[in-house]
């Protein structure tokens, strides 16, 4: 919104998210960018009219707010034209970006990182236990330092206290609570939620390995992996899968496509196949529902 201002840049507003709708007015408007969480572009892509419409005019814009496949950026650069859309990474606490990628980044690093930090922010990764740094290549928590950062949470002293910590004997840190690698070149590169862990028998298992590799199965359109309760492992690994238009498949097929790609410990031990996943107003998914729901019919 600001840069449509900054820059006197013409904004085609949308109040509510519908995939048609944007893509009409994509063609109408002769949009040059467009903005959306990774759920919006997947409902953009599926629409069944997707091919009628000339996206042409497109060139740039951001994808953010979730983890974003590398796949579906690469969809997305091929097969809406937008071949120098970044992505963009942080959250409302930090006013509410902390890093991005550039256009003139490689393919590699546009579609399988978040960039690096933004200039005059700080980030660093903790081990979220001993709040010690880590070295590169070695995920943990990302923290980040800035002008950007929140003075806190209203009315809440407690929840800005675990929020803003000091390392190193320097105040104003806060915790994203993000697991995350920071390369040796600085591209950072966002592995999951800390709280979307799942620990099974004493394993740490991240949702995000298990979700890129099933969504290279030719049947399915998205997943999200998430942990349910379990009274011999504590947590098992469990999966809502929504599939392509059209196909069908069960959960044999799935669990034999895991076969030897991933550990036997990673394999879901429940799949659900929906239709749609709970989301926020924002196209955000919601695990937390999904955990809640999972044994509902």
């Amino acid at each position: 919104m600001l840069g449509v201002y900054t820059h006197a840049g013409c904004l085609v507003p949308l109040e509510t998210f519908d995939a048609r709708k944007v893509l009409e007015y994509v063609e109408q408007e002769k949009c040059t960018m467009l903005y959306g969480v990774p759920t919006m572009f997947i409902a953009e892509l599926e629409d069944p009219e997707f091919a009628r419409f000339d996206l042409s005019s497109l060139r740039t814009g951001v994808m953010a707010g979730a983890l974003c496949p590398e796949m579906l950026m690469r969809r997305v650069i091929k097969d809406m034209n937008l071949t120098d859309i970044i992505i963009a990474y942080g959250l409302t606490e930090a006013s509410p970006g902390i890093t991005h990628t550039l256009i003139e980044d490689t393919i590699e690093n546009r579609t399988q990182s978040v960039g690096k930090v933004m200039p005059e922010e700080e980030v660093k990764i903790i081990d979220p236990n001993s709040l010690e740094a880590l070295p590169v290549n070695s995920p943990g928590e990302l923290c980040v330092r800035g002008y950007n950062v929140m003075k806190g949470y209203y009315n809440n002293e407690i929840a800005t206290q675990e929020a803003l910590i000091t390392l190193d004997g320097v105040s104003g840190w806060l915790r994203t609570g993000d697991q995350a690698t920071i390369d040796e070149q600085g591209y950072v590169r966002i592995t999951g939620r800390i709280k979307d862990i799942i620990i099974r028998g004493g394993e740490n298992i991240g949702p995000k390995e298990i979700e890129d590799l099933i969504r290279t199965h030719p049947k399915v359109l998205d997943i999200y992996v998430y942990g349910v309760a379990s009274e011999k492992y504590g947590e098992e690994v469990a999966a809502a899968i929504k599939l392509k238009s059209s196909l069908e498949c069960d959960e044999k097929e799935i669990l034999d496509f895991c076969q030897g790609r991933i550990a036997k410990f990673k394999i879901p031990q429940y799949i659900k196949f929906v239709t749609e996943f709970p989301t926020t107003a924002s196209g955000k998914v919601q695990k937390f529902k999904l955990r809640e729901t999972h044994f509902q019919q």
